[in-house]
């Protein structure tokens, strides 16, 4: 994934997956995102995380997930699934209130703590791609 610098947008980046259960959060950084020029989905959980995937996994470079989520599973459960399930999905994983150890996150994992800025979050996605 190539992230575009703060002014130019690139034309052949792939989609950000954002999963975020609270709304208002999940529409912050989608619009971060989107600012920055990359194409973003967005999910309330995993499970509709996961659907979205299917069938369509190719067309994502990255999914960003809050840890603490309602639903079958936690951010770190859906990471771990999307990881062993689609491998080039590169992962940053949030949390305010969990901080994982290195051990927690799948392989090449990042994990960017709330409250976070713009910076902050291009920053994380630049450093798995």
């Amino acid at each position: 994934m190539s992230l575009p610098s703060e002014s130019a947008p690139s034309t052949n980046a792939s989609h950000v997956l954002v999963v975020e259960d609270e709304s208002f959060v999940r529409m912050v950084a989608v619009d971060m995102l989107e600012d920055a020029g990359l194409p973003v989905a967005e999910a309330p959980d995993a499970d509709t995380a996961l659907r979205l995937l299917e069938g369509k996994a190719q067309a994502f470079c990255v999914l960003f997930t809050d840890i603490d989520m309602p639903g079958s599973m936690d951010g770190l459960t859906l990471a771990a699934r999307v990881r062993a399930r689609w491998p080039h999905i590169r992962l940053v994983v949030t949390s305010g209130r969990v901080r994982p150890s290195r051990a927690d996150l799948p392989d090449a994992g990042c994990f960017l703590p709330k409250p976070y800025c713009r910076s902050d979050l291009l920053g994380a996605l630049g450093q798995v791609a």
